[in-house]
């Protein structure tokens, strides 16, 4: 019989008090509510007069009786105050809660907060089977959702609350389509499960499902595995991709620095959300907005993040995708270029050894901030929701150098950054692969093709030992109009890992990997299959190569010889024909550009800001 989860595990809805770790820098509990200032607006300039002001807005001010409002609350700016909420897993849960802060925070700076939810779909449950064509998906349906409700009801400025993993960059989507004054704030993260003495995380699950099946781990271990992994609320712990992206946040200066580090049951998230409440009413009277924080050299201290702290190669998705918001050209190749030449300096899961929670304890992600800074590697005069720059914002910060998490860019783990770009005859529209935790000696290889026309012939192939030493798994069709979907592949790639195959063996395909995912394995590879690209020609036994170092990826065939494919070459038929997946597929564009739905800021006639 398993043994249960500890008893002092918290319930998914409640706040706790996380201690600080022996030698880190003691933080100090921020205080909302202390500095906050009333301030007052001419709603003759704000998108909310449409529906307040003046005798034609009677019936509309009706309604705003109806819910209790008074008429002093009708007449302030109304603020959307939205977040991702839902009961569907833990990196959700206690996002409601938050949110009431948030509002706390609205109403005592003189504005009036009007809560609404959108949709998630949650990775860790749609992985590894027909789901995960939902993820991908839904950040545009997030981006879109929230756009409607903004716009439907003229709201002045928002904050957004957002968890898993695409909810991140659907949210930030949002406050940058939409420009009004904005401030973003994550969730919070997962504390770390405890199993055999060692911090664990749900990618221990996943690869506990792969040890299983090469037998290296009884039934009795696997469940009491799964059921110590995922101790409270909040996203997976490690850098995975809602770290990754929670970090971008404060990065790019859409959060309040410190924001992103707390768990999601520690009280002081409940601070922060009143703070970023706080904070929108400042941005709203001060007239800054999410286009004046997130500039092009922005986007590049994001991408310097990310690639130091091995973050997930999501962010070379959602990076151009929240780009294209504001009408600025960051592609992959721009990503990848800033991937090249950063260090690598966050020992954090899945490549290292520690979690979210380890570098909220030695300070949170100023810390990182302030050794790139230090490291010359950040652009400080970059705006930031607080109305300061990234470098006053980093100006008290003091480096703690009682820690072994995050080095100084002096002394990196590793001088080639945690993600590198790819491109050659393989994938001539770019492709990406996480190299954070690698040996650097090992970061070419070269062997036989073994194709999968989808995740779950790869799987299946993983679980029954169909996979040779030596090869390179491809798994194609499963790129953004292909899945359709974009599907991430962690139950296959950490299967791998599990089994003892994930050093002997590389993966190419033009879907995605989690944030999770370890081992070398290429995503976004482009031209996806479903468009004709070169990863749809391949065949069983043509020789893949691979480097890393130069950052190449190719085939050893020849032009004539695909060509000759493409002639014969035809689409395989796709269930996916009706709703929103379908239409995901007829609007997206390539990976390479971020797998966006539609012209972005540079179409844009009106700015909703300023209707």
């Amino acid at each position: 019989m398993a043994k249960k989860p500890p008893a002092k595990t918290p319930p998914l809805n409640t706040t706790v008090t996380t201690s600080v770790a022996k030698g880190a820098v003691k933080k100090v509990t921020p205080k909302a509510g202390d500095n906050s200032k009333v301030y007052k607006f001419d709603k003759s300039k704000l998108p909310s007069r449409h529906v307040t002001e003046g005798a034609s807005r009677a019936p509309h001010r009706s309604y705003y009786y109806a819910m209790g409002l008074t008429e002093e609350q009708i007449h302030r700016p109304l603020v959307g105050v939205v977040s991702c909420w839902n009961e569907a897993a833990p990196c959700n849960i206690a996002l409601m809660r938050q949110a009431q802060s948030a509002k706390k925070g609205v109403n005592a700076a003189g504005g009036t907060p009007r809560e609404f939810c959108t949709i998630t779909v949650t990775d860790g449950i749609a992985m590894g089977h027909q789901g995960m064509k939902s993820s991908l998906v839904s950040r545009e349906v997030i981006a879109d959702s929230i756009e409607l409700t903004m716009r439907g009801h003229s709201y002045d400025a928002m904050v957004g609350l957002a968890g898993c993993d695409k909810s991140l960059p659907g949210v930030m989507m949002s406050m940058l389509r939409l420009n009004v004054p904005a401030v973003f704030m994550y969730g919070g993260s997962i504390l770390p499960g405890r199993f055999k003495g060692r911090d664990v995380t749900v990618v221990d699950v996943f690869e506990g499902v792969g040890m299983h099946s090469a037998g290296k781990m009884s039934d009795r271990e696997l469940h009491e595995l799964e059921t110590v992994a995922c101790p409270s609320a909040g996203a997976c712990g490690g850098q995975f991709t809602a770290n990754t992206m929670a970090m971008v946040s404060e990065a790019m200066g859409l959060a309040l620095p410190s924001s992103a580090g707390a768990p999601a049951v520690d009280l002081t998230r409940d601070k922060y959300a009143q703070m970023s409440g706080e904070a929108v009413m400042r941005l709203l009277a001060d007239g800054i907005r999410p286009r004046h924080i997130a500039t092009r050299k922005a986007f590049e201290n994001a991408a310097v993040a990310v690639a130091a702290t091995g973050g997930s190669t999501n962010a070379a998705l959602h990076l151009p995708a929240m780009a294209h918001e504001c009408g600025i050209d960051f592609d992959l190749f721009d990503v990848a270029e800033i991937f090249k030449r950063t260090p690598y300096i966050a020992d954090l899961k899945p490549g290292g050894k520690y979690v979210a929670k380890d570098v909220y304890d030695i300070g949170g992600v100023p810390q990182i901030m302030k050794a790139l800074l230090e490291g010359g590697l950040l652009h400080e005069d970059c705006m930031t929701v607080t109305g300061k720059t990234i470098g006053q914002n980093l100006e008290n910060v003091k480096f703690n150098e009682n820690q072994k998490v995050v080095y100084p860019v002096s002394n990196p783990i590793s001088p080639t950054g945690g993600v590198v770009g790819l491109k050659g005859s393989l994938a001539p529209d770019g492709a990406i692969v996480k190299v954070a935790g690698m040996d650097m000696s090992k970061l070419k290889f070269t062997g036989p093709a073994q194709c999968f026309d989808c995740e779950e012939d790869a799987f299946e192939a993983v679980q029954n030992g169909g996979i040779k030493d030596g090869s390179v798994i491809v798994i194609r069709f499963e790129g953004p109009k292909g899945g359709p979907g974009m599907r991430e592949m962690l139950s296959t790639t950490a299967a791998l890992h599990g089994s003892g195959q994930g050093d002997r063996v590389a993966l190419v395909t033009d879907g995605r990997f989690s944030g999770g995912t370890r081992g070398f394995c290429i995503g976004h590879v482009g031209p996806e299959a479903a468009v004709g690209g070169p990863i749809g020609l391949l065949k069983d036994g043509d020789i893949i190569k691979i480097d890393a170092i130069k950052g190449t990826l190719d085939v050893d065939v020849s032009k004539a010889e695909l060509e000759k494919r493409r002639k014969v070459w035809k689409l395989p038929a796709n269930a996916y024909q009706t709703g929103a997946i379908r239409k995901f597929a007829d609007q997206v564009g390539p990976a390479s550009k971020g797998a966006v739905t539609h012209a972005g800021g540079k179409a844009e006639v009106v700015c909703y800001a300023d209707i």
